[in-house]
């Protein structure tokens, strides 16, 4: 997934479901989103946070 996909992707789900959405690179360097209470990986892999709750 490109980065621009990925952004996307975050955005529509933090939209959706109102919750902060983290765009992080995988250990093969794909791109990936994860609601950010679930994300257990290594903090420097974050690539970007989505919160729909910020001004």
């Amino acid at each position: 997934m490109s980065l621009k996909d990925a952004h996307a992707f975050a955005f529509s789900l933090a939209t959706t479901l109102m919750v902060a959405i983290v765009i992080f690179e995988a250990g093969d360097g794909s791109l990936s989103v994860t609601p950010a209470n679930e994300f257990d990986g290594d903090a420097t892999a974050i690539l970007c946070e989505i919160d729909p709750f910020a001004p």
